[in-house]
């Protein structure tokens, strides 16, 4: 008798403070398939990230409060459990420095979400 594993979905938490543009990227997100957590900080990022094991990429935005996208990716690479998820960088500024970040892509606000999910299908091994 053969078994089966049941279908999972990929998992990708959106870090991003702007509740608008997280919402719409969650939204457009699960519509491709992908389960989607979400944080509007870093330190709330990094949080929901030790706490999620089977996530599969970060969304990550580089401004924002309590914790940037830059503490946090610091912080996240110091984390064994958590340090090779990979990051993909979605931000208004600063995008043309993610290889500082050792980030999987970068996209420039406003993105084409289409991009963005082919990156993340990869990533999850969904491609």
């Amino acid at each position: 008798m053969v078994t089966v594993e049941p279908y999972m979905p990929a998992q990708v938490l959106v870090v991003d403070d702007d509740s608008a543009v997280r919402r719409a990227v969650a939204r457009f997100l699960r519509a491709e398939g992908i389960d989607v957590l979400e944080a509007s900080n870093g330190e709330e990022g990094l949080t929901r990230l030790r706490q999620a094991p089977d996530v599969s990429a970060v969304l990550l935005d580089l401004r924002m409060p309590i914790m940037d996208g830059w503490t946090f990716r610091r912080q996240q690479r110091l984390d064994p459990a958590i340090a090779k998820i990979p990051v993909v960088i979605m931000s208004g500024a600063d995008v043309d420095r993610f290889n500082e970040l050792e980030a999987a892509a970068a996209f420039e606000k406003p993105v084409q979400m289409s991009e963005v999910a082919v990156v993340l299908h990869r990533l999850c091994g969904n491609d």
